[in-house]
């Protein structure tokens, strides 16, 4: 088996321990999966964010351990090529939401979310990816080229006879709506923001990286985070997916990784990069809105293979919310902002690439800063969207499932409060199941800023 991501870091996982139980065949692959001890942490109905499928299904060979289980019997057998070849493992993989969970509370952090990537790659090797899940894969690469058909997206979810006919020929469920390009996306006009507040002997930098996310279906958001720093006092280099002069929009590869498009996905991460590129020799900060893909740079650009440039940029990838923790305990950011303005008590909801990273820590103390504000965090697991595996028709349920264990619940239980959520596909979750459009933490700052 040739793995498609780079699995070096686990080269020297279990060597010598007898008891590692390495699979005979995939290299630093089987070395990585072997970083599972079968403690049964992950097959526990426990809080946290570890692990959705087996919540709601209480089957052994959908948790973490189960799965790592199945792969190793794969990877056992003689002459096999890639490891798709069971059922079972197959309808396992499958029901897998890549939360990261296991990466958070196993305590070896395995890397679910990552060894499924190889699995869809390897997959991909022997079969063509559906017609579906290559609109999936493309469609922010799709709707820059085509603007047309974002109007398309909005017939069909207005028209149950699309709706209908989406869901029987695409598979894509017509029960939910699918998100919706924005009147008018976020487009730059310019490359460098200079600060609108000046701060006497305060000359700092950051790189704002807006994604294809962001700038498609919630420019707003993008804007209040410019806003929020140039008040502040930085100086913002601002990215998009327009940046590049290539005519392919400038784009992370989730969507792509997502869909086990490896190659592709490099290809694109590459090409980030290298517009990144002066901002990392002069380390400035790089801040991203949305989790799923700021944190790419800090997790899944490491695997693929982009040497030391991907290294660096890790080091300064941050969340907007992480950077603004930061500067605060460092003396550096002095906004001052009136909650006055907010009269509702605020509850957020986590994305689970946060809760990953520990982020949410970040979350509570930039909402501190709004003084006097009655804030509460949602305890939950994975919201159920998964990237697109709750707009699949086959995973409809078990996507509705997974939000109802406690997040719709707790949301219904709340109708008075202004919902904070800065996951893309959580915030999509949320409105489909409860009808109510969450926040980013960026709009609610950027709203709050104290009046000069």
């Amino acid at each position: 088996m040739k793995s498609e991501l780079d699995w070096s870091n686990y080269h020297d996982q279990g060597m010598g321990d007898a008891y590692a139980d390495i699979p005979k065949q995939g290299g630093d692959f089987a070395k990585a999966i072997s970083v599972c001890i079968r403690s049964g942490v992950c097959e526990q109905q426990q809080t946290g964010v570890m692990c959705p499928s087996f919540r709601i299904s209480s089957d052994p060979h959908l948790s973490p351990g189960g799965r790592v289980k199945l792969l190793k019997q794969i990877l056992n057998q003689p002459d096999i090529e890639s490891p798709v070849s069971s059922k079972t493992l197959d309808d396992a993989m499958d029901q897998c939401v890549a939360c990261k969970g296991c990466q958070r509370e196993c305590e070896n952090n395995l890397d679910m979310a990552l060894i499924k990537t190889e699995y869809l790659a390897q997959k991909l090797k022997n079969q063509r990816l559906s017609l579906r899940n290559r609109l999936f894969a493309y469609h922010p690469f799709l709707l820059h080229k085509y603007p047309w058909l974002s109007h398309l997206i909005r017939w069909r979810n207005r028209s149950s006879l699309l709706a209908y006919l989406g869901d029987k020929w695409l598979k894509i469920a017509a029960s939910v709506p699918l998100p919706e390009v924005a009147t008018r996306p976020f487009i730059a006009n310019r490359t460098v923001y200079e600060p609108l507040a000046f701060r006497a002997g305060f000359s700092h930098s950051v790189v704002l990286w807006l994604d294809s996310f962001t700038t498609l279906f919630n420019p707003e958001q993008g804007e209040a985070a410019l806003q929020l720093l140039r008040k502040a006092g930085y100086k913002v280099w601002l990215i998009d997916p327009h940046s590049s002069a290539n005519e392919t929009p400038l784009d992370s590869g989730r969507t792509l990784l997502s869909q086990g498009l490896v190659a592709e996905a490099r290809d694109q991460a590459k090409r980030l990069l290298q517009e990144l590129s002066p901002h990392i020799e002069k380390q400035r900060p790089i801040i991203g809105l949305e989790p799923s893909t700021l944190l790419m740079l800090r997790d899944e650009y490491q695997a693929l293979g982009l040497g030391e440039i991907a290294a660096k940029a890790a080091k300064l990838a941050q969340l907007l919310e992480e950077f603004i923790a930061r500067e605060k305990i460092n003396g550096r950011f002095n906004l001052s902002f009136n909650s006055g303005k907010q009269h509702a008590p605020i509850l957020v909801h986590g994305h689970c690439h946060q809760k990953a990273v520990g982020a949410m820590k970040s979350m509570r103390k930039a909402l501190r800063l709004l003084p006097d504000l009655d804030v509460s965090f949602i305890k939950s697991s994975c919201c159920g969207m998964g990237g697109t595996f709750g707009l699949e028709s086959e995973h409809i349920a078990q996507s509705q499932q997974m939000a109802n264990l406690s997040l719709v619940p707790k949301i219904v239980a709340a109708p008075e409060a202004d919902l904070v959520c800065n996951g893309f596909g959580c915030g999509q979750q949320i409105y489909a199941m409860t009808g109510r459009r969450p926040r980013h933490l960026a709009n609610v700052l950027a709203e709050m800023i104290e009046d000069e």
